[in-house]
């Protein structure tokens, strides 16, 4: 296949409208590189969260390109690309907004911008590209309607309930860590002060009402999670996969977070070219659309999402009290603070 014929079959699949400033030197052979390695692999990108084993079939099916993930957390993530070093099993990880900084202090990433770089807000991306959002989340309530007879919609009603609460692994997880600034927020606190999440949540283990499981399909499948605090992509794409009459998925009204996941891409990736092109059709229409389909809000919102995908989503209405996060700086600083304050000021009060 000649340079032309690959070029003009790349347009068809990605969006290129993008100054001159940050258009990659030769997508071609990107694409001729990456389909020399034949594999990308992923950690932390499953394919029952957001939706991400579309994008690995398209990769396949356009590309050649095999994939394997492994699950982990973003602090886990970053470990191991650390951790390996040459001997790097991960190509390409998706880590949440405030561990992007992160891996970039600790020198494991490298930048790439897509051809889609201008339609991303400078808010969600790293200047020279180590980073950059691809979707956003907003913290949710999922509840189990076999065990729970009134789901909550607030965090104050967590306190009246008798059920368990399923949070997850603070400290090591973001979803679990955005979960507690939530109710931060939800209780007059934000990205400096969670005093009103560590109280809610101390009050919830002295009841003895706490569960630090992983709030994971497989565990709400089993009965385990009563009441889960996960992303609405998540809550709505488990709820989906499971029996919909089941399970209610609400959006706290007295307060939620908005927060996004981003790529980062493995400094010592022994198929960089594959994780490259990876986040290249990451950010492409197809790409966002495919996210959109796992109940994840698309970062580009030029993208136009087919009306099946827009039926799914929770009424805006739902959202009218969800924040997106303020100072990234302050949230990087308490986040490297919350495991320790988190076990002294929720874990030991756990039953």
């Amino acid at each position: 296949m000649n340079k032309l014929l690959m070029t003009s079959l790349l347009a068809g699949v990605l969006s290129t409208a993008v100054s001159g400033a940050y258009a990659q030197p030769d997508l071609s052979s990107l694409i001729t590189a990456a389909k020399k390695e034949g594999v990308v692999n992923s950690l932390g990108m499953p394919d029952d969260w957001a939706n991400w084993k579309d994008t690995w079939a398209q990769m396949k099916s356009k590309y050649g390109i095999s994939h394997q993930d492994t699950d982990m957390s973003s602090a886990q993530e970053i470990a191991k690309f650390d951790a390996e070093k040459t001997n790097a099993s991960g190509d390409i990880g998706d880590v949440g907004h405030s561990f992007g900084p992160i891996a970039v202090a600790k020198g494991v990433t490298v930048p790439y911008k897509p051809t889609t770089w201008n339609d991303v807000p400078a808010w969600a991306k790293d200047a020279d590209g180590h980073w950059m959002l691809a979707y956003t989340g907003t913290m949710s309530f999922i509840s189990n309607n076999k065990l729970v007879k009134n789901p909550p919609k607030n965090w104050k009603d967590l306190l009246a309930g008798t059920y368990k609460v399923t949070v997850g692994e603070v400290g090591v997880a973001s979803q679990a860590n955005s979960a507690v600034l939530a109710a931060a927020i939800a209780g007059g606190g934000d990205e400096k002060n969670l005093a009103p999440a560590f109280k809610l949540f101390a009050e919830l283990a002295k009841q003895g009402r706490l569960s630090l499981a992983n709030p994971s399909i497989a565990n709400l499948e089993k009965g385990e999670v009563e009441v889960g605090l996960l992303w609405d992509f998540n809550s709505l794409s488990y709820r989906n996969k499971l029996d919909a009459t089941n399970f209610t998925v609400a959006i706290p009204q007295d307060g939620s977070v908005i927060a996004g996941y981003t790529t980062i891409i493995n400094k010592y990736a022994k198929n960089p070219n594959a994780a490259k092109l990876a986040r290249e059709y990451i950010f492409s229409d197809e790409g966002q659309i495919n996210l959109a389909r796992g109940n994840a809000r698309p970062i580009r919102t030029s993208v136009v999402m087919p009306k099946d995908v827009k039926a799914k989503m929770l009424p805006e209405a739902q959202y009218q009290n969800a924040k997106p996060i303020k100072d990234f700086a302050a949230w990087e600083v308490t986040t490297k603070a919350l495991p320790r304050q988190w076990q002294e000021q929720v874990i030991v009060y756990n039953k």
